[in-house]
């Protein structure tokens, strides 16, 4: 359990290389048009390739930005690979990954060689587990905000309507609040209640004097914009930033890279 004094950052992981011939990875962001949030899906990719060298990694986006994961499943087709992991870079298993990648990878198989395209888990919470490389990226930014001390904290998230995604997000602001032993409540900026200010304002008039904001997205844009605004108008003493290309982060994914275990998600195009 740690304290409510946040640490400095845990030192980058190392990986071993990859074997020759890897897989390529394909990673798929929500897409923005904010273009902070392109940029920062591009850093993730050179960082999850430069901690595995040798493992071919490729950004896509299914809204905003170009190329979406169909082109890239198809230039990866075409270039002679038969075989493809992609990452869904989404924290939450709601419309995104149940529709739209699904139909990404279905349409990629209209045209072009065959391609066995294998869709891991979002880095959310899967099979109701919190991921340790997630808690503790959420716990450096929060360390790296500088709030000193806070006796409360509020998980703000972008969004969904969907029951169960809303729930994977109570399990991490509970796992968040268990790591520095005060009370995480869930605020989101879209979609559902409550708002972020709304939940700064609710704890402190509960007694918190120092609430502090965990920021739940992968990149910066619109949505975190708001939320930072949100809380530091209702008083909070600080608010992390988005993932982005945290170490702990490159982590996530290469393990949901390595995970072979569910093969409900390999899909074949062609």
């Amino acid at each position: 359990m740690r304290t409510a004094r946040l640490t400095s950052p845990t030192p980058t992981p190392t990986w071993p290389g990859a074997p020759g011939g890897a897989d390529p990875v394909v990673l798929v962001a929500h897409g923005s048009r904010d273009p902070r949030a392109a940029e920062a899906t591009r850093a993730l990719a050179r960082a999850v390739s430069a901690a595995r060298p040798g493992l071919p990694v490729r950004a896509s986006w299914l809204d905003h930005t170009e190329p979406g994961p169909t082109e890239v499943l198809r230039e990866l087709a075409v270039a002679g690979h038969r075989r493809a992991v992609l990452v869904p870079l989404l924290l939450t298993a709601a419309y995104h990954h149940r529709v739209d990648i699904p139909a990404a990878v279905a349409a990629a198989a209209q045209a072009g060689p065959p391609l066995a395209v294998r869709v891991t888990d979002v880095l959310g919470p899967a099979d109701g587990r919190v991921d340790p490389a997630l808690l503790a990226g959420l716990c450096r930014r929060l360390g790296e905000s500088h709030p000193g001390r806070f006796d409360a904290l509020v998980l703000a998230a972008a969004g969904t309507r969907d029951a169960r995604a809303r729930g994977s997000v109570g399990r991490v602001a509970k796992a968040l609040g268990a790591e520095f032993a005060v009370t995480c409540r869930v605020s989101y900026a879209s979609a559902a209640p409550p708002a972020t200010g709304v939940a700064v304002s609710a704890l402190r008039r509960a007694g918190a004097r120092r609430v502090a904001v965990s920021g739940y997205f992968l990149a910066p844009g619109l949505f975190h914009d708001a939320v930072t605004e949100e809380a530091r108008a209702a008083g909070a003493v600080a608010v992390s930033a988005p993932l982005n290309d945290a170490s702990e982060l490159v982590e996530l994914v290469l393990r949901r890279v390595d995970d072979r275990s569910d093969r409900r998600f390999l899909r074949s195009a062609g």
